[in-house]
């Protein structure tokens, strides 16, 4: 009973922590609220999907073997934070460069799903949940942990992702002024920046 009941305490746990991480500002969601702004929701859902099912995927890894990369040499996490945050200070500095909504729809490109899944792996936040993920609740890296941690992030993450591209469709009309745009771009693109503070201060 007491081991049901401890099983029952971190099920809620975890969907706690996924629902916490993945819904708060990060690099993805930034993007993706950047990304409804500029292209509109559908054009956005592959951008959408591949975060949803690329982080799955990627604690799936992370958990199978690849977190032991981590435990034995320190450095690769520094080698990571520096390629993540090179990576994502181009990323910010396309977005503050984005084109109009209607100049969008005909020559820009939302995120394809497999940008988006391959995203993940220099997105720092997502490096960061992941870890704490398997390290908090899958500390013995069983196969059922492992795996209920990554189904239990990939039910909770896309919903989450996907209010930040609504709210970014939303603003769509508000946002059809250039130099609106041009502020939301730039705003967007600075909060991208700035969201990768954390990572570089623990680093």
């Amino acid at each position: 009973m007491q081991y049901c009941m401890m099983t029952y305490e971190i099920f809620l746990a975890l969907c706690g922590f996924a629902l916490v991480s993945s819904i708060t500002p990060g690099p993805n969601n930034l993007m993706l609220m950047a990304s409804g702004a500029n292209f509109g929701f559908w054009r956005t859902i592959p951008h959408m999907l591949g975060i949803g099912i690329g982080f799955t995927v990627m604690i799936v890894v992370i958990g199978f073997g690849l977190i032991r990369i981590f435990d034995h040499f320190p450095i690769a996490t520094t080698v990571l934070t520096v390629f993540s945050v090179t990576y994502l200070l181009w990323l910010a500095w396309k977005i503050a460069h984005a084109s109009s909504p209607r100049t969008a729809e005909s020559a820009g490109t939302p995120l394809t799903f497999l940008q988006a899944a391959l995203f993940q792996w220099v997105n720092p936040k997502a490096w960061t949940m992941a870890l704490t993920a398997i390290t908090l609740y899958a500390p013995q890296r069983s196969v059922s942990a492992i795996v209920l941690v990554a189904v239990i992030f990939g039910a909770i993450n896309l919903p989450s992702v996907s209010c930040w591209t609504v709210l970014g469709q939303q603003m769509r009309r508000w946002l059809s002024s250039p130099r609106r745009l041009a502020a939301f771009n730039w705003t967007m693109a600075t909060l991208l920046v700035l969201s990768l503070y954390p990572v570089v201060l623990a680093s």
